[in-house]
């Protein structure tokens, strides 16, 4: 018996195609920046994150709305956020890897609702940042990546669960 791998290989493509499709919760990952789907509304989101960094010890060092800088220019923009987080503890090791990395922290989340009304968080991958600046094999990357991840999953956990 044989088998046509190239159409075999077409049904396989399909068939993820096909399953991403409907996967509306999925997380994105495009040129670095990973971003996952809230069930909050925007500003909640945010507040959730900016809580749980807070609480999980982070430093908040800006928070940046967006839509109301374009409101006062008079523009209109969807909710837009920007919280610039981190601690030295994690980003230290990161910098003595590359200190071009320094360029890229502290670490941002970025809340937006997108054109359909869904709310997205999303973030810098670590891994990227590391490859951006030829720091690929930088042993705090596996630990940051895991940190930020935690803190989204509990930011669109359901109210209490965390």
């Amino acid at each position: 018996m044989s088998v046509n791998r190239g159409t075999d290989r077409g049904w396989r493509h399909l068939a993820a195609l096909t399953a991403l499709a409907f996967c509306v919760d999925c997380a994105i990952a495009a040129d670095g920046l990973t971003a996952v789907r809230s069930p909050y509304g925007a500003p909640e989101t945010m507040d959730r994150f900016e809580k749980i960094a807070r609480d999980s010890g982070m430093n908040i060092f800006a928070r940046i709305d967006h839509a109301a800088g374009a409101a006062k220019v008079g523009l209109s923009l969807r909710p837009t956020q920007v919280l610039v987080f981190g601690n030295p503890k994690g980003g230290t090791p990161f910098i003595e890897c590359s200190q071009t990395v320094g360029i890229d922290l502290p670490l941002k989340v970025l809340v937006w609702e997108d054109a359909t009304g869904h709310v997205w968080i999303g973030y810098n991958d670590p891994a990227w940042i590391g490859h951006r600046h030829g720091a690929d094999n930088c042993p705090a990357i596996g630990a940051i990546s895991k940190a930020l991840a935690n803190l989204v999953d509990k930011t669109i956990a359901p109210a209490g669960a965390y």
